[in-house]
């Protein structure tokens, strides 16, 4: 007797750059047999260049374009896992197009951490600066009101990669449940303050 694989609601990782949101999403795509996609590797693989390049050539205004086409017409509708880049949900728009087509998680570690995370990574041009520290903070500062609304907010600081994991999963699993029954209304779902994977799911 064959199983009957199980069709699971797209989960879209946001939250900023050095979360952890590629590195959970792979493992839960692995072990919910989803497929794993990175929106900043899909647009480099598509217009052959870096995202860094395509900031110094293009501009960001064109990047964010871009972000914006291919979670409206670049993946498929169901059973992806999605990590979103740190400005995408950001966008005008950009969060209730999310929650229609899927479960939106959200990503959370300090200034800190994610300078710790990002310290030396040059394929993250909004960093390349003289004081990345002050710009986190900036940004940071803008983007945590969106991040905080746009799903459950689960802390990555201080946790394994294996705990982070294990708790987005049950999450997701809890909220594709809820999304099922209501699709339409997924977007109203969800807590507003940060979780830690050794809370109750």
């Amino acid at each position: 007797m064959n199983a009957t694989k199980t069709e699971w609601p797209n989960l879209y990782l946001v939250g900023f750059m050095g979360t952890g949101k590629s590195a959970v999403g792979r493992r839960i795509a692995h072990n919910l047999h989803m497929t794993f996609l990175d929106v900043d590797n899909e647009i480099e693989i598509r217009e052959r260049k870096t995202i860094a390049t395509i900031f110094a050539q293009k501009g960001e205004t064109a990047f964010r374009r871009m972000e914006r086409d291919f979670i409206k017409k670049g993946h498929p509708t169901k059973n992806c896992i999605v990590a979103c880049g740190g400005g995408l949900v950001i966008q005008p728009g950009m969060l209730k197009l999310l929650k229609q087509r899927g479960i939106v998680i959200s990503l959370y570690a300090s200034p800190e951490e994610i300078l710790r995370r990002t310290k030396g990574n040059f394929k993250r041009p909004l960093l390349n600066v003289a004081n990345p520290r002050k710009r986190i903070q900036e940004l940071l500062k803008e983007r945590e009101p969106t991040y905080k609304k746009a799903g459950p907010l689960i802390m990555t600081e201080g946790c394994s990669i294996e705990e982070v994991t294990a708790h987005v999963q049950r999450v997701f699993k809890r909220e594709a449940a809820r999304f099922r029954r209501a699709p339409i209304n997924s977007g109203t779902m969800g807590a507003n303050q940060p979780n830690n994977p050794s809370d109750n799911a």
